[in-house]
Order: C-alpha cells, then structure tokens, then sequence
C-alpha cells in the first residue's frame, strides 16, 4: 500500500493515512493478515515525520483495525470489506461506468465530487431515521422565469 499525503488539503497526514487505510479496508485491497507499510517506509514516501506516522496507526489499533507486532511490523487485523465494494462487484462496475460517463460530458473533479456528495447526503443521511427518496426521476428545479 502508498499512502498519498496531499499537504494542501487542510486534513491532517495522520488523518489522511486513517482515511486511506480504511478505504483500502472497504474495497478489500488490504485483508487480515497484509502488513501494513513500516513507519520508515512511510516517511521515505511522503517526507512526514515518523511521529504522524505511529500516530495513524495507533488510532487504526485503537479501532481493532490492525495489530502491532513488536519488532515485525504492524498488520491488518480485521477487513471492512463488503460484497458490494468489491473491485469485480456490479455496483462497483456501474461506478466505473458513470465515472466513465461524467469525465465524458466534461465534468470536473469537484462537480463530480459534488454530485457524490450530494447523493450520499441524500441516500445515506446521517440521521439513520430520515427517509430516503425514492428510486426513479427526480422532480426538475424549476429557475426563476420558467413556466410551468
């Protein structure tokens, strides 16, 4: 695994090595057992310091996520993996595909980004009791001036 620290994102490194672990934990491209890259690794590729290092992997040991080895290493300990995230899964196919479609009509990162957030807010609320739309069209926006 690399760990790709953007120092502009105003996320701190720690964070962001937390963030990207548990991503490669849900898409199943880190599983029980896989050793995790040593803290010197991890400086050599980024230029952080060892401390921020230690200090993602302790909060990732503190989420019974992975296990310290004393003197061999630090190493998964439990996946997030579900069947739908899978990297040959059919969800995960039809994302490709409408990735494919919105880089094709010319779509920024940050509108894609958007869009997602925007479906997330909508079919994942963080209040677990909000009601989600329904499947289907979705009701235009009308702009000031239009008829109806």
């Amino acid at each position: 695994m690399t760990f790709r620290i953007e120092r502009r994102s105003g996320v701190a490194a720690y964070q962001q090595i937390v963030r990207q672990t548990k991503q490669a934990l849900r898409l199943g491209q880190l599983t029980p057992g896989d050793k995790l890259p040593s803290a010197a690794e991890v400086v050599a590729a980024t230029a952080i310091n060892p401390n921020t290092v230690l200090k993602a992997y302790r909060e990732l040991e503190s989420e019974g996520l992975v296990e310290a080895r004393q003197g061999i290493g630090t190493f998964v300990r439990r996946s997030l993996a579900q069947p739908g995230a899978a990297a040959d899964s059919p969800l995960h196919e039809g994302l490709r595909a409408w990735m494919a479609s919105a880089r094709e009509a010319d779509l920024g990162r940050e509108d894609v980004a958007a869009l997602l957030s925007a479906g997330l807010d909508a079919y994942f609320p963080s209040d677990p009791d909000a009601p989600c739309p329904e499947p289907g069209p979705t009701t235009p926006v009308r702009r000031a001036g239009e008829e109806r």
